[in-house]
């Protein structure tokens, strides 16, 4: 299986981000990335890892990756207020979306950090804050390339794919990788223009049409084992999902406290 060529990525992104750096092999991006953040590390910092053993997903979980994906985590310094940051991760959706679509993978978005592939996930993007002096945050995505194989369903119970086994015309990894960072890169200027705001960035009418989410009923797991029904009607400005409740109240859910979205 080849490796990503550090050297061929590093030079067609040589003018998007301030330092890339491959390795074989680590516990997890994001977390290496937060350390670095703390010590100093430049804003548009990448770290891309060829295997993850101690991956960070949603609320504290861990996961092991197999060999054969993109594993890598962005330290983004982009001076927005704190409140936006985290809808850097739908930003990240809409940037694997377009890579997927790329090498003629059909992707759709699962609010509020998973892309699918013919209902399997395919991809989990993780925002993180840091704090600090000047609000930063790492940005992880970890998306399947080559064939898994026999791979266990994850924590949201869905079932795993890669482009490869979805069809995908080109699974080299460094073009995949290199689309994958430019397109980030891009809708990422957008995003940090607009002061963190999905709307004034433009990207809010694009996440809502790739949002396989909306106009689902769907039930949303809370951490205090409660759960919400109802319809997903919208995706709001700083990124939150708008459900409707029978009755017509709508509630507003913020990300960081989902545990589980699942079809009603």
């Amino acid at each position: 299986m080849p490796g990503i060529d550090d050297a061929r990525l590093a030079a067609a992104l040589k003018d998007r981000y301030a330092k890339i750096d491959v390795v074989e092999r680590t516990g997890s991006t994001n977390a290496d990335l937060r350390k670095a953040l703390e010590d100093g590390a430049a804003d548009r910092t990448v770290l891309l890892a060829e295997e993850q053993t101690a991956g960070v997903g949603r609320r504290a979980r861990s996961w092991s990756s197999p060999k054969g994906g993109l594993y890598l985590s962005v330290a983004f310094r982009p001076g927005v207020p704190f409140a936006a940051l985290g809808s850097l991760s739908l930003v990240a959706g809409l940037a694997v979306r377009a890579a997927a679509a790329g090498v003629g993978v059909d992707a759709v978005l699962k609010w509020p950090n998973d892309v699918l592939a013919d209902g399997a996930k395919c991809a989990g993007i993780l925002a993180e804050a840091v704090a600090g002096t000047e609000p930063s945050i790492v940005l992880g995505i970890g998306l399947n390339v080559l064939p898994l194989g026999d791979v266990e369903p994850g924590p949201g119970g869905l079932p795993a794919t890669s482009l490869a086994e979805q069809g995908a015309t080109n699974t080299d990894r460094t073009d995949v990788a290199v689309a994958l960072l430019t397109g980030l890169d891009e809708l990422e200027r957008r995003w940090r223009l607009a002061g963190g705001d999905l709307t004034e960035a433009g990207l809010l009418g694009d996440y809502r049409t790739h949002c396989a989410t909306l106009g689902q009923d769907v039930e949303v797991q809370l951490p205090d084992g409660t759960a919400l029904t109802g319809r997903a009607a919208d995706i709001d400005a700083a990124g939150q999902l708008q459900v409707d409740m029978v009755g017509g109240q709508r509630h507003t859910v913020f990300a960081g406290d989902v545990v589980h979205v699942r079809p009603a």
